[in-house]
């Protein structure tokens, strides 16, 4: 897709369709009234007729005839102004690019003017148009061979139009942003969308080693016999159940000085959960390729933070692993040692994610992180606690939570935080090993973290518990179904906030 930035007055320019966007209550402005008067009141009568009065993500489409030169005129709701930011806008450009593309056209043009908001910059303004068209855009369809001709097109080519030449510096420096972002976000879509009989920890670790070529970040891979020689008993443990092999994947990025300690984003990676032994039911099984979306955010943040040039050293683990059963498979009951020395008692073979992390957090000790920051599809009691409108972060850390429930809310990635006393921890105690890895039904979500916690002590860390928002059923603004690429845009914004 190609963006051009151009000085154009919005009523003057030749387009397929033309975008204006409009607040509530305020559908006399200049450029409304001029459109009014040029289509003879037929914006007013559909006003008066309550056929569009600016609610978020109303549109009404118009078609000017001779009029004016633009073929097509989409009016895409705002909302009202008060309150409005950022995600306001791209969840608007995304209906917009929905509606577009349903009309099966390949290019369109928005006034940037119409969509402005007091306080955005005009650089913030654009990146958010540009998310909202690149992820709005997206879609999975690599395996599809018949019917291709339904699909609508790709969009070729969409145009943003300002006022003034000394406005496209700003406006095309927010477009690169914005696109850097969208590429780690549909590269993150793409890995959780992946389908399971291709999605092995290998190939994970291939796909990071191509994005790391690409971006100039140092790829390491940790084959089984090194995890063996090394001693990450709890991953293993889970891994020895599949015959496709673990890999533990370690990027490096460095955009600081040498000697500033890194942030570490560390990734849950479970290529495919079955369950293991405590089998998981069959229904909705098959969504269960997404549980690696932890590891997928983790892949996608370094590669946008890489094309960014983002000022700061970042570090991400990412723990790949499948979660079969099998003759091989750990039984309920067994005992782990995980590479902190600690023992686990594994009374659920399906709480798998937390026995990874456990070991990718330890091994996260070596690079003495300044900040660290895990991502896990972890539990199902999350979505009961939050539905799917919500990541759940806890941590041992107030003011980190703090940074990432505002970045939450800039990136339109909301977070809710959840208590993590020490109450919680009683619910692990085991009396044949150091820890148990299940706390029983309640407080399912702060028990595993509760968990986590225990191989966190050394570190400034959150957690954050995506199962709630990694995957989208029916499909939204700028998110399709399937998986969301969730965590992106919130790990970027908050490195960016920093």
């Amino acid at each position: 897709m190609e963006f051009i930035v151009k000085k154009a007055p919005p009523l003057q320019h030749k387009t397929a369709c033309l975008v204006l966007g409009a607040f509530e209550g305020k559908l006399k402005t200049p450029l409304l009234k001029e459109l009014d008067q040029a289509l003879g009141g037929t914006l007013a009568m559909a006003t008066k007729n309550q056929e569009f009065s600016a609610k978020h993500r109303e549109t009404l489409l118009l078609h000017p005839g001779k009029a004016l030169p633009a073929e097509r005129i989409l009016l895409i709701g705002l909302g009202k102004e008060k309150g409005a930011g950022q995600d306001r806008i791209r969840q608007a450009v995304g209906a917009a690019i929905g509606f577009i593309q349903a009309k099966k056209l390949t290019e369109a043009t928005f006034d940037l003017g119409s969509f402005a908001l007091k306080g955005l910059s005009l650089e913030a303004l654009s990146q958010a148009i540009g998310e909202g068209t690149e992820l709005a855009a997206y879609r999975f369809d690599r395996y599809l061979t018949e019917n291709l001709e339904d699909l609508p097109p790709q969009l070729s080519q969409v145009r943003l139009l300002i006022e003034k030449q000394n406005q496209a510096k700003e406006t095309e420096l927010g477009l690169a942003h914005g696109r850097a972002i969208s590429r780690g976000v549909m590269l993150a879509r793409d890995l959780v969308n992946e389908p399971g009989n291709t999605k092995s920890p290998e190939f994970l670790a291939e796909q990071a080693r191509q994005v790391a070529a690409e971006a100039g970040i140092k790829c390491t891979i940790l084959d089984q016999q090194e995890l063996q020689d090394q001693g990450f008993g709890a991953m293993l443990g889970v891994a020895q159940g599949s015959v496709r092999p673990p890999r533990l994947i370690v990027l490096e990025y460095s955009g600081e000085n040498g000697d500033a300690r890194p942030i570490a984003l560390i990734g849950k990676g479970v290529v495919f959960d079955a369950g293991g032994i405590s089998l998981k039911p069959a229904e909705k099984m098959d969504e269960m390729k997404m549980d690696m979306a932890g590891g997928a955010a983790v892949l996608g943040a370094l590669f946008s933070a890489a094309l960014l040039k983002l000022p700061v050293n970042l570090v991400g683990i990412i723990p790949a692993v499948e979660n079969m059963p099998s003759g091989s498979a750990i039984r309920p009951g067994d005992i782990l040692t995980s590479l902190s020395g600690r023992t686990i008692e594994v009374l659920n073979t399906d709480a798998e994610g937390r026995l990874i992390l456990a070991d990718a957090l330890t091994y996260a000790k070596r690079f003495e992180p300044r900040v660290v920051i895990d991502l896990a599809t972890l539990t199902g009691a999350c979505i009961i606690a939050l539905g799917h409108h919500a990541t759940a972060v806890l941590g041992n850390h107030d003011g980190l939570i703090r940074q990432l429930i505002k970045a939450g809310e800039s990136s339109g990635e909301r977070l809710w935080q959840l208590p993590l006393w020490d109450d919680y921890a009683a619910q692990l105690k085991s009396e044949v090993a150091d820890i148990k890895n299940i706390g029983g039904r309640p407080a399912g979500t702060i028990t595993a973290a509760a968990f986590l916690k225990k191989f966190a002590q050394d570190y400034t860390w959150a957690h954050l518990d995506i199962a709630s928002t990694a995957w989208e059923d029916k499909g939204r603004p700028y998110i399709a179904k399937g998986g969301t690429g969730v965590g992106v845009r919130l790990l970027i914004q908050y490195l960016r906030q920093r």
